[in-house]
C-alpha cells in the first residue's frame, strides 16, 4: 500500500517547495530509489529540471524530464503518465494525481502559504479517504 508522508515546512515561500525537493530527491537517490518528481505542467518540471542542474555546487543528480534517457533514476513529470516510475514520488502538483496508488511511497511539501497550504489540505483529506498511511513531518 501506497505510504504518504507530509513534510511541513515552517517557511512562506512557495519556491521552498522545489528547493527542498531537490534536497528530498538527492537523499532518496543516493539510498538507491528510483525517483519521480511530478509537477503541476511541462513549465514546472522544466523549472525544476533547471534547479536539480545546480541546486547545491558539491550535487551531481543525473536526471531528466520523463521520455529522456537520463530519467530512468530521476524523473520529472506532469501529467497524467509517470511512465515506468513506481517507487517514490515527490508530489509538486497542489492535487493528488489519479495514479498515486502505483506507488510505494509518496513525498508532499507543505510551506505555509495559503495559496499552497489549503489545497494541500485538502491533499490530506484525500490521501485518508483513500485509506493511504500518512505520517506528518513538521520541520
Amino acid at each position: 500500500m501506497t505510504r504518504v508522508d507530509f513534510y511541513v515546512l515552517p517557511q512562506e515561500d512557495p519556491g521552498e517547495r522545489q528547493r527542498f525537493a531537490c534536497r528530498l530527491a538527492e537523499k532518496a537517490f543516493r539510498e538507491g530509489h528510483r525517483v519521480y518528481l511530478h509537477t503541476s505542467d511541462e513549465g514546472a518540471a522544466k523549472d525544476l529540471d533547471a534547479l536539480l542542474w545546480g541546486f547545491r555546487k558539491q550535487s551531481f543528480l543525473p536526471h531528466g524530464l520523463l521520455g529522456s534517457e537520463d530519467a530512468e533514476r530521476l524523473g520529472i513529470g506532469w501529467g497524467a503518465d509517470p511512465g515506468e516510475h513506481h517507487d517514490l514520488m515527490i508530489n509538486l502538483a497542489l492535487a493528488v494525481p489519479d495514479f498515486v496508488g502505483r506507488f510505494e511511497r509518496v513525498l508532499e511539501i507543505v510551506v505555509q502559504h495559503p495559496s499552497v497550504r489549503d489545497p494541500l489540505r485538502d491533499s490530506w483529506k484525500r490521501y485518508k479517504h483513500f485509506g493511504y498511511p500518512i505520517e506528518k513531518r513538521d520541520l
